[in-house]
């Protein structure tokens, strides 16, 4: 065995295990076949943030004031327009990842599991959070429309980059939004969803958060160091750039 394949499989037990339960509910769970791209089950729920939170609009309405709230049409716009924006970056630049076939379960599964995305929407618009935040509210509107922009750039910029990068070469990316973090898709991502949480102020959204950060963005990020440290400028790379954050290697 070569010593790329043994650093190849140096990833944790725990990371190991994780993935292939995750790759197994987001696409094999049940077996039998595999009639739907996972991309499909991904875009179908990210298209219908707009209308669904504004079906929760119209419906809460005439029940209570927070329908109709700054922060419920705050809400409305920022989810809705990540979504077009998502479904965009697909349409011209798809991640590979995402493009597996799921078996009827996985993607029953999966489309549930991206729907606890909104409860933080629906907790707003339905007025089961007091959004009682640490900061006068406009200032907390200003926090939360900054972060989510600002995540909503990273993780578009990263995954442009990587997609043209590796249509041209395969490697390590180590330049541009990569230079000096490792994974700012994850990064971008996690900074719009922490953004709709705040938003929220209530914990079940972080709940959600908690399991996606925590076993699946977790996961493939180690499993990602893992497979590239087969690179001879992994050592250098690794050592001048931070995992997410400066002080989180």
């Amino acid at each position: 065995m070569s010593d790329s394949t043994r650093r190849t499989e140096a990833a944790p037990a725990w990371a190991r295990a994780l993935q292939r339960l995750n790759q197994w509910m987001m696409f094999d769970l049940g077996g039998g076949p595999r009639p739907l791209k996972l991309a499909w089950v991904i875009n179908l729920q990210k298209a219908g943030s707009f209308p669904f939170f504004g079906c929760l609009i119209w419906f809460y309405a005439d029940r209570t004031p927070a329908a109709t709230s700054t922060a419920a049409w705050l809400y409305l716009a920022l989810h809705g327009s990540y979504g077009l924006n998502w479904l965009l970056k697909d349409l011209l630049f798809p991640d590979a990842k995402w493009q597996g076939r799921a078996t009827i379960a996985s993607s029953v599964l999966g489309a549930i599991g991206l729907a606890a995305y909104w409860l933080a929407g629906w907790l707003i618009i339905s007025g089961r959070t007091s959004m009682a935040y640490p900061l006068p509210a406009p200032a907390w509107y200003a926090l939360c429309v900054s972060l989510c922009l600002l995540g909503c750039i990273i993780m578009t910029a990263s995954d442009v980059q990587k997609y043209c990068t590796l249509k041209l070469r395969r490697g390590l990316i180590t330049d541009g939004v990569f230079s000096r973090i490792r994974h700012p898709n994850y990064l971008g991502e996690m900074m719009v969803y922490g953004a709709f949480a705040l938003l929220a102020w209530h914990w079940i959204p972080w709940l959600v958060l908690a399991y996606f950060w925590g076993l699946l963005f977790s996961t493939n990020m180690v499993m990602k160091e893992s497979s590239m440290a087969r690179y001879p400028e992994w050592a250098a790379y690794r050592k001048r750039s931070w995992w997410l954050l400066p002080g989180i290697l």
